[in-house]
């Protein structure tokens, strides 16, 4: 609750606080979170704290049907509640600098602790309606971030498809709600999970008399709000555009907060999602695409926010891969890790921004590093943690799945195992082009902007250094509580027949010597290969770029175009509904109602008015006939009856 009281006190009583007053009020108020997060995540790791599940009050009840607002506290909880808050936190303190002469500062404030209120209520609801207004809030608040420069077209444009993609993914969320109350006649999760079995052999007819089963039918369904919420392919064109929001927000949707939300509810509800292995096997092949064939756009482009952003949609495709081979801790074990290296490295970018008054081309770089040494460091830190480079953090949660992945035998497993070694190559390669475009090499920089160029304040450097040391450390001292000593067992469940982490376990002989063996292993080396091409294209001989860019155009056309799906959404569906809108318009409003209906009406009453007139012509010896005509007419009526 303390995020809300400070969005309200920031957002409310903006004016009356003062600039200073909104970000000691918000940051004080996450920082407090932060710390009781951290104490419940004590008492669960390491004092054995007993899951809590317990409802806190009734929301409504219909036709016996409760409504409940509750929570629920146990491992999965815990490591949430940690991670959002402390990136949060980062952020938050990372804002001061970044948002210094902005005329909205209070607004942003207010919003940022909003967005932290509704990401703790998702990760801590224990039933489906809390998830729900979670899973929407931070929906809206996003909406509100990405367009926070709303006098800026872009932004707008950019906040309005967030907003109407997702809304795509949340119907299929709801279509998995409202079958989980019909199925099992509740939205608590304790009680939805105890129904499992019993709804697991049930089939329904979706259409045409096709029968599915009733769990794989639920589990896609919410699956599809997942792929919205974790911008998986095709759901996922909405993630690069909320790069038009400010730099701070970017770090808190990528990081921690909205794209983590649909890989934590699989987990969550891992009892359910284990019932379909053709629900899995969807996910698996989903997440597999997303990780390679997104990560490679990341390769083309120029903007810097951008590239970090697509590293963001292919990571996600690795942890929606780790969910559909049942490795649901491995996914949340990188989620973690993915947090802190992906929050370091776009708080890096916006310093980077702020050095050079808000360009954000890499093309107009390079050489940073000795005007900025505390970023260029802890972005290289990032960078490595992001490859998987051996003892980072992202090593070891990233070589988990992909460990994952070959030890399943899962339907999509082959194309996934592809997806994830190639997609090493790939991250290796944009991950050190945007470095050494940004840091190194010969500076591309005009004179005015050089001359300006210097390392960003301590309220941005402090959160880059904080960050940094989880991005080194995190991976190295959690992957065996989390992964292998069961500190997630009471928040998720495995068929014993699923249980890929299990069978890792057998092979695993502690963090070091899993470092150590690091350094042999395939992954490595094509992760040294991506490295290599990138050193020797931009560092070494930079035409080599060009000339391959203009020998395999269409490869460039087809990354820079994002393989048409933005063509597609904006000329077919967007396209489409507007000509359907334009038809319905013309034919049916136009010519149907308005013309048919409501004017020929009125041509039917000036029609029969016009007639009748006709009968009135003045003269009395006409109107005598009528009534003479008028009385034989009744009395041959009257004799016909009788």
């Amino acid at each position: 609750m303390l995020p809300l009281a400070g969005s309200l006190l920031a957002g409310l009583f903006g004016r009356q606080i003062g600039r200073a007053g909104a970000h000691w009020v918000t940051i004080l108020a996450v920082a407090g979170s932060f710390a009781l997060s951290s104490v419940v995540a004590w008492e669960v790791f390491f004092n054995d704290l007993p899951t809590m599940n317990y409802s806190v009050y009734t929301w409504a009840v219909v036709d016996g049907f409760q409504f409940e607002i509750g929570f629920l506290i146990d491992s999965l909880t815990a490591l949430m509640m940690v991670v959002v808050t402390f990136v949060s936190l980062m952020v938050h303190i990372y804002t001061v600098g970044y948002m210094h002469d902005d005329a909205g500062y209070q607004r942003f404030f207010a919003f940022i602790n909003l967005f932290t209120f509704a990401m703790l209520m998702l990760v801590m609801a224990n039933n489906f309606l809390q998830l729900f207004f979670g899973w929407e809030a931070v929906g809206l608040v996003s909406y509100l971030l990405i367009g926070f420069w709303f006098k800026k077209e872009s932004a707008v444009k950019a906040n309005l498809k967030a907003f109407l993609v997702n809304r795509g993914g949340d119907f299929g969320l709801i279509l998995g709600v409202a079958a989980v109350a019909y199925y099992m006649g509740s939205l608590d999760y304790a009680q939805v999970f105890e129904a499992v079995p019993a709804v697991a052999g049930q089939q329904m007819s979706v259409f045409g008399g096709v029968e599915w089963s009733v769990m794989t039918f639920i589990c896609i369904c919410l699956f599809i709000g997942a792929m919205g919420k974790s911008a998986q392919a095709p759901l996922h064109v909405w993630l690069p555009d909320s790069m038009e929001g400010p730099t701070p927000i970017s770090a808190l949707i990528h990081a921690a907060t909205m794209v983590t939300a649909g890989i934590f509810m699989v987990a969550r509800l891992s009892p359910m999602f284990e019932q379909s292995a053709t629900a899995l096997s969807f996910i698996l092949v989903i997440g597999a695409f997303t990780a390679l064939f997104l990560g490679l756009i990341g390769i083309v482009q120029n903007d810097i926010k951008r590239v970090v952003a697509y590293s963001t949609l292919s990571q996600l495709g690795y942890m929606t891969v780790a969910l559909g081979v049942s490795a649901y801790s491995v996914a949340i074990f990188h989620l973690m890790t993915h947090a802190f290296f992906k929050a370091l490295l776009f708080l890096g970018a916006g310093s980077v921004i702020i050095a050079l008054h808000h360009k954000q081309d890499m093309r107009e770089m390079g050489g940073l590093a000795r005007y900025m040494p505390i970023t260029a460091a802890t972005a290289w830190l990032g960078s490595l943690a992001l490859i998987g480079f051996p003892f980072f953090s992202g090593f070891y949660s990233k070589d988990m799945i992909i460990e994952a992945v070959k030890a399943s035998d899962r339907a999509g497993t082959g194309f996934a195992t592809f997806a994830v070694m190639a997609g090493v190559v790939v991250t290796a390669m944009y991950t050190f082009r945007m470095l050494y475009l940004t840091f190194h090499g010969t500076t591309r920089m005009d004179e005015h902007t050089r001359s300006h160029a210097h390392e960003s304040p301590w309220v941005v450097t402090v959160p880059l250094i904080l960050l940094a040391i989880p991005s080194v450390a995190i991976g190295y001292l959690t992957i065996e509580p989390l992964l292998f000593g069961g500190a997630l067992a009471d928040a998720i469940t495995v068929l014993p027949a699923n249980d890929v982490v299990a069978k890792l376990s057998e092979k695993f002989h502690g963090a070091f010597a899993f470092g150590i063996h690091g350094f042999v292993t395939p992954v490595f080396w094509l992760a040294m290969l991506g490295v290599a091409i990138s050193t020797y294209v931009y560092l070494f001989n930079t035409q080599v770029a060009a000339v391959a860019k203009a020998r395999f155009h269409w490869i460039w056309r087809l990354l820079d175009n994002k393989y048409g799906f933005d063509v597609f959404y904006q000329k077919g569906i967007a396209g489409g509904a507007l000509m359907l809108a334009g038809g319905l318009s013309k034919w049916a409003d136009g010519r149907l109602i308005d013309n048919a209906l409501v004017n020929g009406c009125a041509r039917m009453v000036g029609q029969c008015a016009s007639l009748v007139r006709r009968l009135q012509t003045g003269f009395v010896f006409h109107y005598a006939f009528s009534m003479i005509i008028g009385l034989v007419a009744l009395l041959a009526a009257f004799a016909w009856l009788r």
